[in-house]
């Protein structure tokens, strides 16, 4: 369906638009949406498609803004909520609601928007008016003042909206997860290549050295984690005037020495001052001031005074249990010198796993750093050991359960990889704070077993450090059982993370596992009672979100299939060029909607003008040609096909080695399948040896047997092929339109028709 372009403003609607004249005379609903989650990949534009789909079948008109990981994409006008009927929030993060005020609005989960989109049509019909207010509850996500205001909050079979606290704490570990990363990564290369190994001082850096200024980088990228962790939490529930509360808040949280301990609270005291300083502008903001006062509320008053007392508030009040912790556990810890061996290395590698840079973990620490000059190099020896568990552990668990994982995440469990290796266990901390109720106990268990096992071989440590790279630089005595300890401890961790997940979706009615906020959300969500990574019957399917930003699923049960679209998109709205010669402008589709825009404003320019009128016979930006498509595959199998395929698109002379292109494309299709289920297959590869982005479609008619977790055999195959450089963007737009089109059952039947290269040219147009 065509969009339509308002001439005078330039505005595009929606493209699920009906009639003009839909709205509130009896004819149609005017509707206005948001959908976003965390990381803003794939619910977000899954849940639009959904929901413009089912308003154009039941008649209404609707206008959905996505509030993307690329920024919010036909963003809702004054107008269009002027003369809205209601508004339907489909979200897992912030979404900011003091626009809306007056207007009926109902707030959901992403995951409602996919799998319910009529219900929800149906609801916000009654949903109760937003009152907007003073500011509170002005996001979604703003505590109770959103609900005293009005705003619908799902429940029962509707689903529930996510909570404050979810959105809040999701909220701060995206934002704090570059910071890890690069920190840790910048102190671990600086070890690696400047460190030296010093009985006293652990991997010392030469001052003055190259070394020494990347790891002063590093240590400062630390330094911040944990404030950018506290202070996006309190921005996530009281707006920006809780920044700076939560930021100075998490900083002394983590700075030991403000309230007389040797050790920060570390991530766990940023949570704790993250959400009280939220809660606590929320409720400076409920005082009634005078009016000349009111203007400097937010960016004087109420930042000085939340800072004040949240900072006084810890040092006084919350730092003095801290403090009271490190120096009692050290003296527990100097009563068990003489206990067995393997009973001491499992409490410290408890410890060491706990907090990972708080009281617990530098007790532990600091008691094996202490007892190195006395003589006693094992208790050190069982700290070493334990701490790069966590970050290892954690990385392989990406590795080992991948749809469990957001893209972010997956990136992020490769670079705490490496920081294990030079045993930075911070490199845990995005995980830990993310699913603490899962993650925290698995470090724990695993840091346990390292630490037990480091004890009962006698491993020691010569310097204050631990990791594989105190052994690599000589520091450990009894290397094999060092790393024999680490090994088992990674393993534990790993093995315990994923079953405890999985455990906590299947209780959660065997919601499969999404991305995150880092993260985008760390739950994904199934529609029916499907498990695990199958649906159910009924309205079922799962969305696994989780497998990748290029990765697509589909998995059917009986009833309607949910379709899984890892893609991002970069199309946005505008007008997309002119339509074979007609001179009329084509309207490009809007992020969220059913389907693109096709040409066709003029007569002439219409889709049965046949792909010569339009621009060339080009599909995809040119990526898809006449000489890229073929109407039959002679492929028995995936390798074959593949094989065909990347020949196929080699004639386009931007592909310099076919062999290398499908290896590529290969080692991808070992990490899960490319079948999408519905007969459809996306195989894709990143490689130099392409030149330029190219894309092939070819058929099969007896299909090819591709692994879809439907069973079907892949009868329309794509075939992404796209430079290393061109990986990101406009890897994932391609995913994007192609996933978004495919979506359409109509338009693969017409696909399957079609005669002869010229009439698949004709419907693959479409997706531009």
């Amino acid at each position: 369906m065509t969009a339509h372009v308002r001439e005078e403003n330039h505005v595009t609607t929606s493209p699920a638009d009906p009639p003009e004249g839909a709205g509130t005379d009896g004819r149609g609903l005017k509707l206005l949406a948001v959908t976003a989650c965390p990381t803003g990949i794939a619910h977000t534009y899954m849940a639009a498609e959904k929901l413009t789909q089912a308003a154009r079948s039941l008649g209404h008109r609707i206008k959905v803004e996505t509030q993307g990981s690329i920024g919010a994409e036909n963003v809702l006008s004054d107008n269009d909520v002027r003369e809205a009927d209601g508004i339907i929030i489909a979200a897992d993060k912030d979404v900011d609601r003091s626009r809306f005020a007056g207007k009926r609005v109902l707030a959901v989960g992403v995951a409602e928007g996919i799998h319910h989109p009529e219900q929800l049509i149906e609801r916000v019909r009654s949903a109760p008016v937003y009152g907007g207010g003073d500011g509170d509850g002005a996001r979604t996500g703003g505590g109770a003042g959103d609900r005293a205001a009005g705003t619908a909050t799902a429940s029962g079979n509707g689903g529930k909206e996510r909570s404050v606290a979810y959105k809040a704490l999701m909220n701060g570990v995206s934002y704090m997860i570059p910071f890890v990363v690069v920190g840790g990564l910048l102190i671990a290369i600086s070890l690696a290549l400047g460190g030296h190994p010093q009985a006293d001082g652990g991997l010392v850096i030469p001052d003055g050295s190259f070394w020494k200024h990347v790891n002063d980088v590093g240590v400062i990228g630390f330094t911040l984690m944990v404030p950018i962790l506290s202070g996006y939490i309190a921005y996530a529930i009281g707006d920006r005037p809780a920044l700076v509360p939560g930021m100075i808040g998490g900083w002394i949280a983590n700075t030991g020495a403000l309230y007389d301990s040797k050790a920060g609270a570390g991530f766990i005291g940023a949570i704790v001052t993250g959400f009280l300083a939220g809660y606590l502008v929320q409720w400076i903001k409920k005082v009634r001031v005078p009016k000349f006062v009111q203007p400097i509320m937010p960016i004087i008053v109420i930042p000085i005074v939340a800072t004040t007392a949240l900072g006084l508030f810890f040092i006084y009040v919350i730092g003095k249990p801290v403090a009271w912790v490190f120096t009692h556990l050290t003296g527990w810890l100097g009563g068990m010198t003489g206990s067995s061996a393997i009973l001491l290395g499992a409490i410290l590698g408890l410890m060491i796993a706990f907090d990972m840079g708080g009281p617990v973990n530098k007790t532990a620490f600091l008691f094996g750093a202490g007892l190195i000059a006395s003589g006693n190099q094992t208790v050190m020896g069982m700290c070493a050991a334990a701490i790069p568990v966590m970050p290892l552990g954690q990385g392989l668990a990406t590795l080992v359960r991948r749809r469990l994982y957001s893209e972010q995440e997956r990136e992020t469990g490769m670079a705490a990889l490496f920081m294990g290796l030079f045993g930075i266990s911070e490199g845990a901390i995005p995980f830990a704070a993310a699913r603490p109720a899962q993650v925290i106990p698995a470090n724990m268990l695993g840091g346990a077993v390292a630490g037990a096992v480091a004890g009962m071989t006698v491993v020691t440590d010569a310097v204050p450090h631990g990791g594989p790279i105190v052994a690599v630089l000589g520091a450990v005595g009894g290397v094999p059982a060092f790393f024999l300890a680490v090994v088992i401890g990674a393993a534990v961790t790993a093995l315990a993370t994923v079953t405890l997940i999985d455990l906590s979706e299947r209780r959660k009615g065997g919601a499969a596992v999404a991305a995150s906020p880092a993260s985008e959300s760390h739950a994904s969500e199934t529609g029916g009672g499907g498990s695990g990574e199958s649906g159910g019957s009924g309205e079922s399917g799962t969305v696994d979100e989780a497998a990748g930003v290029d990765e697509l699923v589909a998995v059917g049960g009986a009833g309607e299939a949910g379709v899984a679209s890892g893609a991002e998109t970069a199309s946005g709205t505008g007008v997309a060029g002119t339509a074979g010669g007609s001179g009329a402008a084509s309207a490009a589709a809007p992020v969220g909607t059913a389907e693109p825009a096709v040409a066709g404003a003029a007569a002439g320019s219409s889709e049965a003008a046949g792909p010569e009128g339009r621009a060339g016979s080009e599909v995809l930006s040119g990526y898809l040609t006449e000489e890229t498509v073929k109407t039959e595959l002679a492929a028995a199998n995936k390798e074959a096909a593949i094989r065909e395929m990347a020949e196929l698109v080699a004639g386009t002379g931007r592909v310099t080695d076919v062999a290398e292109l499908v290896r590529v494309a290969l080692a991808r299709e070992a990490q899960g399948t490319t079948g999408l289920g519905d007969e459809i297959a996306i195989p894709h590869a990143k490689t130099d040896t392409v030149s330029a982005p190219v894309v092939g479609f070819a058929r099969s008619a007896e299909g090819i047997d591709w692994g879809s977790l439907d069973g079907t055999p892949a009868r329309l195959v794509f075939l992404i092929a796209v430079p290393e450089a061109a990986a990101g963007d406009e890897h994932l737009r391609i995913l994007a339109l192609l996933s978004r089109k495919l979506m359409n059952a109509d338009f693969r039947a017409r696909l399957q028709e079609a005669a002869d290269t010229e009439a698949l040219l004709g419907v693959l147009w479409e997706i531009q």
